[in-house]
Parts: structure tokens; sequence; C-alpha cells
């Protein structure tokens, strides 16, 4: 693929699942590259969400070509994604006005409830349609839908898991790959890292350092999101035959659901 690159760069592959990120070598230099990213991420650099733009141009492809600062670094680990300091990073997105313009003008969707069980329903097999806890989590839900109003939503980065976050070699925080940012519940976020990552007992400190008061009713709209994100995983496992981790996920879903307050 030809990149447009002053002379001396070399290219290569930078690993993920889409095969649109790449690693741009000259010299000392080294950038990041990615194709077709969201014009959304130079809001994400000026607030220094994601490591700093460097330039953006469209190539000979028709592709859209970004550049961003290489950091050393390294992910998060489970056990890190308690910290005080990922509830203050994303207390940031949530609440950030310039993110919530930038996000609203290159058109970011809008997500509610309603879709995320859309997804659920959508080629379910009949073999997770019977499975008891599941169709028992799958009523409690239908029952309980969370209703946000439209000016309560918030920028979402949609896929928290712990490889989305880099810790700088100065211990820098940042949040990548923002390919599925929208607008939703900022509970929908919020459960990700909860349900994953903090044990029930550290919900609440977890909260007060993100800056939330942890009231009855937020709790439940983490759980919400918590157990349909679940749901979702142990479909995802079923159709790919991955019945080990499937497994795994439901006794996660189990453990979750029967210890709800």
């Amino acid at each position: 693929m030809d990149f447009d690159l002053d002379a001396g760069w070399q290219v290569r592959p930078a690993g993920g699942n889409t095969g649109a990120a790449f690693v741009g070598t000259r010299a000392q230099e080294k950038i990041f590259l990615k194709r077709n990213t969201s014009p959304f991420l130079a809001a994400l650099s000026m607030e220094g969400i994601t490591p700093r733009l460097i330039w953006t141009k469209r190539i000979s492809s028709g592709d859209v070509l970004t550049a961003q600062e290489w950091l050393n670094g390294r992910t998060l680990t489970n056990r890190e994604m308690q910290s005080p300091m990922v509830a203050r990073l994303l207390n940031k997105v949530h609440h950030s006005s310039l993110l919530k313009k930038m996000l609203r003008q290159v058109g970011g969707q809008t997500i509610a409830s309603d879709h995320f069980l859309q997804q659920y329903y959508l080629n379910l097999s009949s073999d997770l349609r019977q499975h008891p806890l599941l169709k028992q989590v799958l009523r409690y839900l239908i029952q309980n839908k969370p209703m946000v109003k439209q000016n309560q939503l918030e920028v979402c980065h949609g896929d928290l898991n712990h490889k989305n976050w880099l810790l700088s070699d100065e211990q820098r925080l940042y949040i990548v790959d923002w390919d599925d940012a929208m607008f939703a519940d900022a509970a929908f976020d919020l459960s990700t890292i909860l349900c994953q990552y903090v044990p029930r007992a550290n919900w609440d400190d977890w909260l007060l350092a993100y800056g939330l008061k942890p009231t009855e009713a937020i709790i439940q709209r983490i759980e919400w999101y918590g157990y349909l994100n679940l749901m979702l995983i142990v479909k995802q496992f079923y159709q790919q035959q991955r019945y080990h981790e499937m497994n795994q996920a439901i006794i996660q879903l189990q453990t979750l659901f029967i210890n709800k307050k």
C-alpha cells in the first residue's frame, strides 16, 4: 500500500483486528499511522485523551491517513483498571463539552438501551434462547430498561477493556481506539470497567473517584448494562464455538446477577 510519505519512511503493520493501524519509522523518528479513523480524533488529541495528532491527509488511494506521536508505554493490567486515575480520565471524557460538540459535528450515533437489546436478539441461537439463566436475565433486562433523557447522554468510548488504555513511560494515561465512539448513557462505559475489573465491594469508592455519588439508581443502570454486555459476550463466544470462554462468561453473569442489590 502506498502511504504517500516522504522518502526514507518504512511502514509496518501495528497489529489489531482491522488491519488499519501501522507504525512508521525513519531514522530516530517513529509515528503511529491509521487509515480512515474518525475526524473526532482531533478533539480527543486536543483534550489530551489520546496521543497527540501530528497530521491528517488524504492519500492517493482515497483513504485518509492520520499520524500520531509514538509513545513508549504499555496497556493497563486488570488490577490497574481499579485505580482512581482511570476513573478521573473517564470522567473527563464524559463531561467534555468539546468532545460532545465535535462528535455531534461528525455525525456521532446515539445508542439507546433498546439498541443493545436488539443486538442480542439478532440471530440469537435456540440454545441461548432456552438457557435458563439467560432467559431469566433477559426478562429482567426487558422489565428494567434504563430511561435516560437525550440531554443526559454523554460521549462514550464503547469498548473500555484494559487493552485500550495506554500508560506512557512518563506516567501519562490515554484511551485509544475510538472507532466505536457514540452518544450513550455514561453507565454503559462505567459498567464495562466496574463489572469486569472492580470488585463489587469497591464500586462505591471507584464511583466517588469518578465524581459520582453511588445512588441506587446509578448502580441499577450500571448493573443493567453489565448484564447485557455479558450476554453479548456469551453470544459472541457461542457463535465462535469458544465454549470454554462462553461458560466462563455465563458464570461471571450468574455471580453478578445473583449478587445484585
